[in-house]
């Protein structure tokens, strides 16, 4: 007897349906966030399981968007990001887990040419069909970074103490995919 062959689903990320979130502290009183609006990827889901999905992410640096066109230019400088010269942030999963009525996702992060591997909680939002009658399913994750552990050192030290930037990072996806045939 053989067994059934193996199906996976290729989703590719609808990035207007996506958000790529992050908040920081800014002179230890505030939370400042911004986002990322250009996102490209796939993600594979072996039979439906989710334990066995792989992930794949490029997102544009330059297209950072804090609300503030000062900021966002000190973001993309060398200072931070150095856009440029790093063009893109990629993410490539490593492995996904259960935990609790949720996932863990881990994979490898490379920003400002650093590659780190980080865990993010995954939760699983749900599928449909589009009035188009395209499949979409959801997912969204959640982590924290030390952006020192990827390069991005500037701060400023304020009179009254700590720093104007945190060096913690909180990062929020909400994500949409659409199956391909």
């Amino acid at each position: 007897m053989t067994a059934p062959a193996a199906t996976s689903t290729l989703w590719t990320i609808d990035e207007t349906h996506s958000l790529l979130e992050f908040a920081v502290k800014h002179m230890m009183i505030t939370t400042v966030k911004g986002r990322f609006g250009k996102v490209a990827g796939t993600v594979t889901i072996p039979d439906g399981n989710i334990a066995k999905a792989s992930v794949n992410a490029t997102i544009e640096t330059a297209s950072i968007d804090t609300r503030n066109e000062q900021r966002d230019g000190h973001l993309k400088s060398p200072d931070f990001f150095d856009a440029e010269k790093y063009p893109t942030l990629t993410f490539v999963s490593t492995g996904v887990a259960p935990a609790g009525e949720g996932w863990t996702l881990t994979g490898d992060l490379t920003m400002h040419g650093v590659t780190k591997s980080v865990t993010l909680a995954l939760t699983d939002g749900g599928s449909g069909k589009d009035p188009w009658g395209n499949q979409r399913r959801s997912f969204w994750a959640t982590g924290q970074i030390d952006r020192r552990d990827f390069g991005l050192e500037w701060n400023a030290a304020l009179e009254s103490g700590g720093v104007l930037v945190s060096t913690d990072v909180k990062l929020h996806f909400e994500i949409q995919l659409v199956a391909q045939a």
